[in-house]
């Protein structure tokens, strides 16, 4: 496929998908329909939109901000390798320590074995515990 201005180009929810942002097609062209991508920085909802190396495209995977530059368009949905050569990841790094601290450990309640259910002075301790970690 190619524009008018003879460039080569192919559509925006197949390349994502031969990148491996996503795992069918299909996805690619639902998360584009959202209208939470922008390509240049133009808000877009149409997945028929033509990528084009060079382009910039912004959108949200998961809980992060991806920012990728397509470098080439691809001919095929090949192994990981192959398609991370497709783009440069312009992303912000998140750090380990960053990601971790927004996210607070669960509190998993454990008992020896053999000790039979707590009592109300053990639920109440319980109780404190979790609410200070909250």
């Amino acid at each position: 496929m190619s524009d008018p201005t003879g460039a080569p180009s192919l559509r925006l929810d197949k390349w994502l998908w031969y990148a491996r942002f996503f795992k069918t097609r299909a996805l690619a062209t639902k998360a584009i329909a959202g209208g939470r991508f922008r390509l240049d920085g133009e808000v877009m909802s149409k997945p028929h939109r033509a990528a084009q190396p060079g382009q910039v495209l912004t959108f949200m995977q998961g809980d992060r901000v991806r920012v990728i530059r397509i470098v080439e368009l691809g001919s095929r949905r090949g192994p990981a390798t192959e398609a991370v050569l497709l783009y440069e990841d312009l992303s912000p790094e998140v750090s380990k320590r960053e990601s971790g601290a927004e996210k607070a450990a669960p509190v998993f309640e454990s008992r020896e074995r053999g000790t039979g259910r707590p009592t109300k002075r053990d639920r109440r301790a319980t109780q404190n515990l979790k609410s200070e970690l909250e």
